[in-house]
């Protein structure tokens, strides 16, 4: 090796030290690194709590404009198409659903109302559960039948001729069954009368199957509020001066999701089904 080639290897030595091993190195995080990382999962867990709120709220809209309003439309596209409401009859009209039959008891709507027995309501094949309404399939005209006669599409529902369902989960995860059918309610003065309810006079549509905050957010969307006894969506058999009082307050809705589905237990099991409600849904026809 020549004098000047051993100079130069001294010198890159001194230049250029050798580094520590990398497993000598400082392990672990610091206090900042840790802060960062607790507020980052905590932000995640939030953010999975919120979105289930605002999934379950995106399908109660859903089941707003995709079920509950296109049955309206369907039941007003079969008034202009027949002249008369579903179930009634087109040469004596009694604009009352299931009108006919109403008729053929001899019976003949227009005229003093008191006392008489309202017509059965109609659904498709059994009515909904929870319905205070009678409905006797092969007797009372079928709601699937009367629409696809007049060539109405209906909703698409749960399935081909389960046009009139729609499935859902409740807030504990479970399956729940909307169902609609339809009627006509006496007049409220008239609420003590056989098969009537007092929900209100009128032709309506009769929702069942509804969890309480699914009823609470279709009637905060229809009415502007939540309001059990008032407006266009109240639920069956409360009348409108429930509270004992002209022009008193309105009342909530009275069960909610901490009930067991079929009592008012309050208990809040996540394993249960929650409980539902029936509602009525007034028809501008």
């Amino acid at each position: 090796m020549k004098q000047g080639e051993g100079i130069h290897i001294m010198k890159q030595a001194f230049k250029y030290p050798t580094r520590r091993p990398r497993s000598l190195r400082q392990q672990g995080f610091t206090l900042v690194e840790l802060a960062v990382v607790l507020a980052v999962i905590g932000l995640i867990i939030g953010a999975v709590a919120i979105g289930k709120d605002v999934q379950r709220n995106a399908e109660y809209t859903k089941i707003k404009n995709k079920f509950i309003d296109q049955w309206e439309q369907a039941y007003n596209q079969y008034y202009q198409r027949t002249g008369v409401v579903l179930g009634d009859s087109q040469t004596a009209p009694q604009n009352m659903v299931n009108g006919e039959r109403y008729l053929a008891a001899g019976v003949r709507s227009g005229r003093n109302m008191t006392g008489v027995t309202p017509p059965n309501a109609i659904c498709r094949a059994a009515r909904g559960q929870g319905m205070a309404r009678a409905f006797t399939p092969g007797t009372d005209p079928d709601l699937r039948v009367l629409m696809t006669r007049v060539g109405i599409r209906m909703p698409p529902g749960r399935a081909e001729g389960l046009e009139d369902r729609y499935v859902y989960l409740d807030s504990n995860g479970n399956p729940q069954e909307v169902q609609v059918c339809f009627q006509w309610n006496v007049p409220l003065a008239d609420a003590s009368a056989a098969n009537a309810v007092g929900e209100g006079a009128g032709n309506v549509m009769v929702i069942t199957g509804l969890t309480p905050d699914l009823a609470r957010s279709l009637d905060q969307m229809i009415d502007g509020k939540p309001d059990e006894r008032e407006g266009r969506f109240r639920r069956q058999g409360v009348e409108n001066n429930a509270g004992g009082a002209v022009n008193a307050p309105g009342q909530e809705w009275q069960a909610t999701n901490r009930d067991l589905i079929g009592t008012t237990n309050d208990r809040s099991f996540d394993e249960d089904q929650v409980a539902i409600v029936t509602a009525i849904y007034k028809m501008n026809q």
